[in-house]
């Protein structure tokens, strides 16, 4: 199990998150993204339909039709009813729960740095996970750890 640490400290999530999500859905996988904030899911629902003038990345949110269809579902929760084995945890929320994917995607700003370093010291004794860190510079992001 993979958990990759995204520190959000020049690339805002309204352009980090569209570029982690094409790469799933090219790689034939999809994506579970989770938010406690229903404002900041409806904000996603709408970036990843205009995020590019030429495409979008086909997606839904939970509940507002058939979930189990859907490449990239938008949810509160990280119950993957789309079969997903990849997630997003995009409100800076670490969740144990995230575990049970293949791979997570931790996204975070600094006002929510110090749980995310707890998250990632607490992830150190978990067997089986590999964590990686990576930030943000001005030619793109590095791995950092």
């Amino acid at each position: 199990m993979q958990v990759d640490f995204y520190h959000l400290t020049l690339t805002p999530l309204a352009r980090a998150l569209p570029q982690i999500a094409q790469k799933v859905l090219g790689s034939g996988q999809r994506l579970l993204i989770v938010s406690d904030s229903e404002e900041q899911r409806g904000a996603i629902d709408r970036l990843l339909w205009t995020y590019a003038a030429d495409s979008f990345l086909p997606h839904a949110c939970a509940g507002s039709g058939d979930d189990t269809v859907q490449p990239i579902l938008i949810a509160s929760a990280p119950a993957p009813a789309n079969a997903a084995r990849m997630i997003a945890l995009i409100d800076g929320t670490w969740r144990d729960e995230a575990l049970a994917f293949e791979r997570a995607f931790h996204f975070f700003d600094d006002d929510a740095i110090h749980p995310a370093r707890a998250a990632w010291k607490g992830l150190a004794e978990r067997e089986g996970v590999d964590r990686r860190y990576w930030k943000q510079t001005e030619s793109g992001w590095e791995q950092a750890a």
